[in-house]
């Protein structure tokens, strides 16, 4: 199955996405992690696209969607969250289950909370909790704010297999998918990450973005949260307040992986199937 891409024009910026198995009637909107793009969630999409209709969009900056011209203004979650409001009224979509991958997962908790109260029915969030780790932070932060360039594709490979270890097990077609769908040619002819670097700007202008507590208490929804083992994110006392503070998740540890679990085994597929079709 091949997904559709798309472009729509949401609170004055475009988007892209992809959108698989358009047929179907519910919805699940698959959201990427802080510097990757939609395409990550492709092996999950196609599996999920059996029984769902999934929406993958690429965060503003990154992949195909738009760079802003705003960057200290419009790379926040609120913002996020007005483009994914827009998003799902465009497409008619009144109602949705969430899986988000780290950033993703925290727009889908802020939505939740505020602007897609009441739309979003369950959330699923990889990896991500209303409070972060912050020498985690500081990782992501350095790699993701001053991306590499290499001469040739598989060197910028080898430098995704290197950061994103953490993702567990990949077969090499998944490495090799995941490169050549986030990068880009610079001026010069080196490839580097498809992004845009200002969207760190985040950490400057809006330092207690994922400070999300209060957001969490709020929320009345079923929660499942996936915890990489080896997480230096989403810590364990973060992970076991969750499973007792506001919406109580469930918590279930993925072995094999760090920050984030790739969604990509059988045994990952059946978290997310399970949790959604309950």
């Amino acid at each position: 199955m091949q997904p559709r891409s798309r472009y729509l024009n949401c609170a004055g910026r475009e988007l892209h996405f992809t959108e698989w198995g358009a047929q179907q009637g519910e919805v699940v909107v698959a959201w990427h992690g802080l510097a990757r793009t939609g395409r990550d969630m492709d092996p999950i999409a196609a599996h999920l696209a059996t029984h769902f209709r999934v929406v993958c969009p690429d965060t503003l900056g990154r992949g195909l969607s738009q760079w802003s011209p705003q960057p200290a203004v419009e790379y926040c979650l609120d913002f996020y969250v007005r483009q994914a409001v827009s998003l799902l009224d465009q497409l008619g979509v009144r109602d949705c289950l969430w899986l988000g991958t780290s950033m993703g997962g925290a727009i889908g908790l802020r939505g939740a909370a505020s602007a897609l109260r009441g739309r979003i029915r369950k959330l699923l969030l990889n990896d991500i909790g209303p409070e972060l780790a912050r020498s985690a932070v500081e990782r992501i932060r350095a790699y993701a704010g001053n991306p590499p360039a290499f001469a040739t594709v598989s060197e910028l490979e080898q430098y995704f297999r290197t950061i994103y270890q953490p993702y567990g097990w990949l077969p090499d077609a998944q490495w090799r998918a995941l490169t050549e769908s986030s990068l880009r040619r610079l001026p010069d002819g080196r490839v580097t990450p498809h992004y845009d670097p200002a969207m760190v700007q985040q950490f400057i202008h809006h330092p207690h973005d994922y400070d999300q507590w209060d957001a969490w208490d709020a929320l009345t929804i079923p929660v499942l949260c996936l915890r990489g083992e080896n997480s230096d994110l989403l810590l364990p006392e973060v992970a076991e307040a969750m499973r007792v503070r506001g919406p109580c998740a469930v918590v279930a540890t993925i072995p094999g992986c760090g920050h984030a679990p790739a969604l990509n085994t059988p045994a990952q597929y059946a978290l997310v199937e399970r949790f959604f079709c309950a």
